[in-house]
């Protein structure tokens, strides 16, 4: 039945979403098309969509997704060797819930829970 998920989030300005999320976190354009207002990407097996709202205040926006990763460590330290800003209460920790976690915020605050199994 369901096979997928992928989640949209707002953005103000596309090239700066493009730039941060391929040049900053390692996603790739999907398609050949440019859809005005709307963006998609992928990395791996994760894919992400992006419609344009240019009023979006960063400081009353709520999105945010959880992507779970098979190399946290990895990942973490490819994000910090490129000067990714993590989120201030997002460093990479053991949670409760037994998850190795972390968490960053892209440019229009949409916050981005990275996270993986430890048990």
């Amino acid at each position: 039945m369901l096979t997928d998920i992928h989640p949209k989030l707002p953005m103000r300005n596309k090239a700066i979403t493009r730039d941060y999320y391929t040049n900053g976190l390692g996603f790739k354009e999907l398609g050949t098309v440019d859809y005005d207002g709307y963006l998609m990407l992928k990395k791996d097996n994760v894919e992400l969509h992006f419609f344009e709202f240019k009023k979006l205040n960063p400081r009353e926006n709520y999105g945010q997704i959880y992507l779970r990763t098979n190399n946290i460590d990895q990942l973490y330290k490819e994000l910090i060797d490129k000067k990714i800003a993590i989120h201030p209460n997002g460093n990479l920790d053991i949670k409760p819930w037994g998850q190795k976690e972390f968490a960053l915020l892209d440019p229009d605050s949409n916050l981005l829970t990275f996270g993986q199994s430890i048990s």
